[in-house]
């Protein structure tokens, strides 16, 4: 089992909008065949000195093995979604556990 975590931050002046546009294109590589269990959301309102609620969107995915991750990394619908969306992006952290 491959967890695929990515944490977003957008840039300051992506609007409300293009947040929910953003959201959606999340939402929509949950089509992608090899995705077994998906997770998008929001930082959760938990006040701790060890918790980063800096990001906009977290998004995990989990793939079977790692073949199905690198099946998901050239997929037709995670390439469009980062063609489409990766201008609103400021930051990008992935973290990939096994």
């Amino acid at each position: 089992m491959i967890a695929h975590h990515v944490l977003f931050w957008l840039k300051a002046d992506t609007t409300d909008a293009q947040k929910e546009a953003f959201l959606n294109g999340l939402k929509s590589l949950e089509e992608i065949e090899v995705v077994k269990s998906f997770h998008v959301g929001t930082p959760a309102p938990i006040e701790r000195a060890v918790v980063d609620t800096t990001y906009t969107f977290s998004l995990i995915l989990f793939f079977e093995d790692l073949a199905a991750h690198d099946v998901y990394q050239v997929h037709p619908i995670h390439k469009a979604f980062l063609e489409e969306f990766r201008v609103f992006f400021e930051k990008v952290v992935i973290y990939d556990a096994q």
